[in-house]
């Protein structure tokens, strides 16, 4: 696929992601500020991971990166918050979900109208949401590290996200 924004095949081609090493809650939000930089209106960011990984942790990161200043809580109860700003940010969290409706997708659909959109627990969305501009995967690292494991179909982003960083693994 030619280097470009590639949103319409929603596939991620490189087989093995940038890993990054956060040892504290400040540096994966460092990690979601620079995806931030990246980013624009109708960008989606998948972000997986197990309990406890720091995915809304990284989700602050960004949203702080693209001017939310306001509290940014994790949605699990709710399942989607939505921060006005320049652009918008939604935040999903579809840990609740098991598997989606055409009903539900409808609830969740006015989420990506003109917003930078971060999802949690993506893989519940599965043939509704659009495609991935970037795929986050958060994962336990020893006592108290996360690997951050950042993929895109976009060769160019994964470069530019990975420049300059520290992976240490």
């Amino acid at each position: 696929m030619p280097e470009g924004r590639g949103r319409a095949s929603g596939a991620v081609s490189r087989l093995v992601p940038v890993e990054l090493e956060s040892s504290s809650p400040e540096e994966t939000e460092r990690i979601g500020a620079a995806v931030a930089r990246e980013l624009e209106p109708g960008d989606v960011v998948a972000v997986s991971g197990e309990l406890g990984t720091g995915k809304t942790t990284l989700v602050r990161g960004a949203a702080r990166a693209l001017g939310i200043e306001g509290p940014v809580t994790s949605p699990s109860y709710t399942i989607g918050h939505r921060y006005p700003g320049d652009p918008d940010v939604s935040h999903l969290d579809l840990y609740r979900f098991h598997g989606m409706s055409d009903a539900e997708w409808g609830d969740l659909e006015r989420y990506f109208d003109d917003a930078v959109v971060f999802v949690e627990w993506p893989e519940a969305g599965e043939g509704f949401l659009p495609p991935a501009r970037v795929r986050i995967r958060l994962r336990h690292h020893g006592e108290g590290h996360r690997l951050v494991a950042l993929e895109s179909s976009e060769k160019a982003l994964e470069i530019r996200l990975s420049a300059g960083a520290d992976p240490r693994v």
